[in-house]
């Protein structure tokens, strides 16, 4: 597991469904309507839109895949260093 995830407040709204909200606000329907119909606030809508605008399901689910790899290789380079480090003491000792 990331370190990342442990930080990560769990939103109450599914990612597919923050994106059929913006899909819904490019439409033209009133930021207020949306914000009262999922009980959203402004700053939600705002950063929801900085992060996933202009998505769709497949281009989000590539995000997810995205996020998991660099997960799995953030953890893999953590391990190395750690080896190299190990590795690195014992050499130095042996001098």
């Amino acid at each position: 597991m990331c370190a990342r995830e442990f930080h990560i407040k769990r939103s109450r709204i599914a990612e597919h469904q923050i994106v059929r909200v913006l899909k819904e606000a490019e439409a033209g329907v009133p930021l207020v309507d949306l914000s009262r119909q999922y009980g959203l606030s402004k700053s939600s809508s705002y950063k929801w839109r900085a992060k996933y605008g202009g998505m769709d399901a497949a281009a989000l689910k590539r995000l997810k895949q995205l996020e998991v790899e660099n997960c799995k290789l953030k953890q893999m380079y953590a391990e190395l260093s750690l080896d190299y480090e190990i590795l690195k003491d014992i050499v130095g000792k042996k001098s």
